[in-house]
């Protein structure tokens, strides 16, 4: 059974509440019409419970709603007007317009709803006549979405509804991984299709992902497996001695900090050696102060993402105060997978 978050139920109730009453009254508002017309049909009710508890549902985005009510009204009293029999009418619109709204890309359940409706007019809704797909059908719908619009942004759940996109993966990865096209041919497959947007899928699968690795390192923070020993320099410190160092130490890249040993700026070995041999500039003169680095609690699945995605190689490690205590590498990563996979097998 699902369970629904505070926030949630508010914004369902809530949400559903306000939109039927505005819809209602501004078709109410709206002049013209036989005096016992409804001036708010019963299918909104349905209408209000996807836009306002389900709204990331693909039956419940602005031209399946839109498109689903108006074309089904319209099916519902073709059907009413060209079929003597009540019960005859009521069939063929509800399935006509299951029908066309398939064909159209804009199924919605409501619509089934507004085609019976239709199709079995009472005699207001009949002296209406095509009119009544636009008051109040037309009137209820679009005053429902854009209250669903209003109060689905406000309330922290983007609406219409896009997917998420997955982050970024390496091009190992991304030949290796699911993508929103493998998922729709699986969906294909099915024989019970479902109804969710495949891309959809794709997010849940990469968060489940990051769950399962998180789960299988458990809380192994950064500073778990990162290097102490950390050689730096200072900005006014020469390159030549930079050089030296990187040399003398076998290592990639130096973090530049600070008098307290914060991270102000990076020089790597690229950096160094496409200098001159000998020169006596201060390392600042040619650091790179776009500087990325990670807290030591962090655990060490989120490097992953920022090591293969955004393809650091190294990075600082700071602790609370922002001051430099370690440096972790993608060697010390994948031995850390290494063992992680071992577990596993």
């Amino acid at each position: 059974m699902t369970r629904y978050t505070s926030a949630e139920l508010a914004r369902g109730a809530l949400g559903a509440l306000l939109g039927i009453a505005v819809a209602g009254a501004t078709a109410r508002a709206v002049p013209g019409g036989p005096e016992l017309l409804p001036f708010i049909v019963a299918p909104m009710g349905a209408c209000a419970v996807l836009l306002f508890a389900v709204p990331a549902s693909p039956l419940a985005q602005p031209w399946p709603v839109l498109g689903g009510n108006l074309v089904s009204t319209a099916i519902g009293l073709t059907a009413h007007w060209i079929v003597d029999d009540v019960l005859l009418a009521a069939a063929v619109g509800v399935g006509t317009a299951i029908g066309a709204m398939m064909l159209l890309g804009c199924l919605h359940p409501p619509g089934g709803a507004c085609a019976l409706l239709a199709a079995t007019a009472t005699p207001a809704i009949a002296e209406q006549g095509p009119l009544f797909v636009l008051t109040p059908v037309a009137v209820n719908t679009v005053v429902l979405l854009l209250v669903a619009v209003v109060v689905n942004n406000l309330t922290g759940r983007r609406y219409p509804h896009r997917p998420a996109l997955p982050a970024d993966t390496s091009p190992a990865a991304a030949a290796l991984g699911i993508t929103t096209p493998d998922v729709e041919q699986a969906m294909n497959r099915i024989a019970d299709r479902l109804d969710v947007l495949p891309a959809d899928i794709v997010s849940i699968v990469r968060d489940a992902e990051t769950h399962a690795l998180d789960r299988r390192l458990g809380a192994i923070p950064v500073s778990g497996i990162m290097s102490t020993d950390v050689v730096v320099v200072h900005p006014f410190e020469s390159i030549y001695r930079a050089r030296t160092l990187l040399v003398q130490r076998q290592v990639k890249t130096l973090p530049v900090v600070d008098d307290e040993r914060r991270v102000v700026g990076v020089v790597s070995i690229i950096d160094l050696f496409t200098r001159d041999i000998v020169e006596l500039e201060p390392v600042e003169s040619i650091m790179r102060t776009d500087v990325t680095t990670i807290a030591a609690g962090t655990p060490v699945a989120e490097l992953v993402p920022l090591m293969t995605a955004e393809g650091y190689k190294n990075l600082p490690v700071v602790d609370d105060a922002g001051r430099l205590v370690g440096m972790i590498t993608r060697g010390e990563l994948i031995a850390v997978l290494h063992r992680a996979l071992l577990g596993a097998t």
